[in-house]
């Protein structure tokens, strides 16, 4: 769980992203832009929610001495790990929708590791999830 919540600090999806820029994919330029207009959206959609609710971090009430995360903010609600998560998985899926399962797992992955490791309550990532796949979502709708 540990691999899977580091995996969602960013590098993964810009991994799959530089995947898709280097394909042959006629639908690439645009599934990148839906991508990044879906991110750009939720990083700065997450940071004003948080900021409204200032929910404590699991991990700032019960310490979990084995899973030692770092984070950007104080903040709990919601997860941004799970909205740029879904946000990714929904834009690029929609465009193509043979990876979507792989993304969708990935996403899932990401957001169950943020529980695990005391980061989030579920409630925190099943509002970043649902954030991040309409945005997905809406970008793709945007972009298409």
């Amino acid at each position: 769980m540990l691999g899977a919540t580091r995996a969602g600090d960013g590098w993964l999806w810009g991994l799959i992203g530089l995947a898709l820029l280097f394909s042959s994919g006629a639908a690439r330029f645009r599934a990148l832009e839906a991508a990044s207009m879906a991110v750009t959206e939720g990083i700065l959609l997450f940071h004003i929610v948080k900021r409204i609710f200032r929910r404590t971090r699991p991990s700032d009430i019960e310490p979990h001495c084995w899973a030692r995360t770092v984070t950007r903010d104080r903040f709990s609600f919601p997860s941004g790990h799970s909205t740029t998560a879904f946000a990714v998985a929904f834009s690029l899926g929609s465009f193509y929708p043979e990876i979507m399962p792989v993304l969708l797992v990935l996403a899932v992955n990401v957001a169950v590791s943020r529980v695990i490791v005391g980061m989030h309550f579920l409630s925190d990532v099943l509002a970043g999830s649902g954030m991040g796949a309409l945005l997905g979502y809406a970008a793709f709708r945007f972009a298409a």
